[in-house]
């Protein structure tokens, strides 16, 4: 395999500030739910996005798919949806000869870019359908197994809200998300732009910057940042620390948490903070990275205990204690 040039360097950054920059032309705002979620893609990681409605999360996945040039697919999730809906079937047909004969259709997975709208809707059942796919990049349908297209996401949208007829998702299944984005409710400003510019009969649409293969280029390069050993036990740190079995976890972490975040959560701080180091013009990762991108990496798999929801304690303010306690034992 090649070394990892400086044009390689170069041309990852240029790249994701364009696609960054064409996103905001669509966009109205969501700043750092925008840079998270291009952070997790060019990290080859799926997404979570969890927000009110209206607030522009199906059209941040559609604008990445105009933005991106892969095939896009959406899911619209339905507590009715069956896995078959998801992966495809195998459907009775007949040969030139007129012989019938089994052949595969393959559903809406078979995508680059997946939207999976409103996946809490879904069924336990349903909803593991895509666990394969997520975190092997194939389908098994009978007794076969085929493998998706190269790049391979999932962008998938909950409401925090509306919770009647909705089924939490289990959390094998949030592990295999990279990354949980939260997208707030845009300022006065902001409101007022995305009224200026959504009452136009012709909407903005993102133009193309980037294909299957740059992605894949820009995935290779992101994971030769260098990790130096003193931010690599750093990370180490930091992720015990959302453990309460241990003695050195920080009180609240003690306090109102059940199962701290897994070795996936390790491995998307450090992979994210590389990649975050890379946009902010970088080739080294620094503990400033892993700070930056902790909330969006840990908030999702940190499984918190009734006190906590009693008490109205989120992860986020977990995730905040145990960056605390992880800056506490690194000075």
């Amino acid at each position: 395999m090649e070394p990892i040039r400086e044009q390689d360097i170069a041309d990852f950054v240029a790249t994701a500030q364009r696609l960054e920059s064409e996103i905001g032309r669509v966009i109205v705002g969501q700043r750092q739910a925008v840079r998270d979620v291009l952070i997790a893609l060019l990290a080859g990681g799926h997404v979570l996005l969890e927000g009110v409605p209206g607030l522009g999360k199906t059209l941040l996945v559609r604008t990445l798919g105009e933005a991106l040039q892969l095939a896009f697919s959406r899911i619209q999730f339905t507590p009715d949806l069956m896995p078959a809906d998801i992966v495809g079937t195998n459907v009775v047909t007949e040969d030139e000869q007129g012989r019938r004969c089994l052949r595969f259709q393959p559903g809406p997975v078979f995508a680059n870019l997946l939207l999976a709208d409103e996946i809490n809707r879904a069924t336990p059942k349903t909803q593991s359908a895509l666990l394969e796919a997520m975190q092997e990049r194939t389908v098994s349908v009978g007794d076969s197994t085929r493998r998706l297209p190269s790049p391979f996401f999932v962008l998938a949208t909950q409401n925090p809200l509306e919770m009647e007829g909705t089924y939490p998702l289990p959390e094998a299944q949030l592990d295999r998300f990279f990354f949980k984005v939260l997208v707030p409710f845009p300022p006065r400003d902001e409101l007022s732009e995305i009224l200026r510019r959504t009452i136009k009969y012709e909407p903005d649409h993102a133009s193309p910057i980037a294909d299957g293969p740059t992605l894949e280029r820009t995935l290779r390069v992101a994971r030769e940042v260098p990790v130096a050993s003193h931010v690599h036990d750093y990370a180490v740190t930091l992720v015990l620390s959302t453990h309460p079995e241990r003695e050195d976890a920080p009180p609240p972490v003690r306090q109102y948490v059940r199962y701290g975040a897994s070795p996936r959560g390790l491995q998307a701080l450090v992979i994210g903070g590389q990649v975050r180091a890379l946009l902010e013009g970088r080739y080294n990762l620094s503990v400033e990275d892993l700070h930056a991108v902790a909330h969006p990496a840990l908030r999702h798999r940190l499984i918190l205990n009734f006190e906590a929801q009693a008490e109205g304690v989120t992860a986020d303010q977990v995730v905040s204690q145990a960056l605390e306690a992880a800056k506490a034992a690194k000075a």
